[in-house]
């Protein structure tokens, strides 16, 4: 079984969610700011999911303050600029460290299973993750990679029997 499906974090509102829960599914992660010049990205996300999501495809949004302080608000107030904005329908959970010594362990992971052209760290907001329906890392990609330049790769992912 992935290492994936062995950990959790809490959603956007507090709740204990167990990534076990998205078992069987092809995930996105993506660490997202509502203040970077990539928030737009928001829409083309939640695009992906709402044509995808009934095909076992999910994106987790993990909101960070770590690239230009961009994020700064509270989890109520991340909530609210999503609603209000960009009307994100997919799971977003509490705001969280993806590089150093309080990097959530789930970042610690992809980093690790798919370091970047600057190595184990996340270079800015937006960076994406593609996780197969068995929960193995696939493909990372940096911030600027549009949503929409995704699709391909999202498709043979949800074709695929792993």
């Amino acid at each position: 079984m992935s290492p994936f499906y062995n950990m959790q974090a809490r959603s956007i509102t507090g709740e204990q969610i167990s990534f076990n829960y998205f078992q069987g599914q092809v995930v996105l992660i993506v660490n997202t700011a509502s203040a970077c010049g990539f928030t737009p990205q928001y829409a083309g996300l939640n695009e992906l999911y709402t044509t995808y999501a009934s095909q076992g495809f999910t994106i987790l949004g993990f909101p960070c303050n770590q690239f230009g302080h961009q994020e700064p608000g509270d989890n109520q107030t991340i909530q609210l600029f999503c609603s209000q904005h960009f009307d994100i329908h997919f799971p977003l959970f509490e705001k969280i460290d993806v590089n150093g010594p309080n990097a959530h362990p789930l970042y610690q992971w992809l980093t690790k299973s798919l370091p970047g052209f600057w190595g184990r760290k996340v270079r800015w907001n937006f960076t994406k993750f593609l996780l197969n329906r068995n929960g193995q890392p696939i493909a990372r990609y940096a911030s600027s990679k549009k949503p929409d330049r995704l699709r391909k790769d999202i498709e043979k992912a949800l074709r695929e029997n792993c």
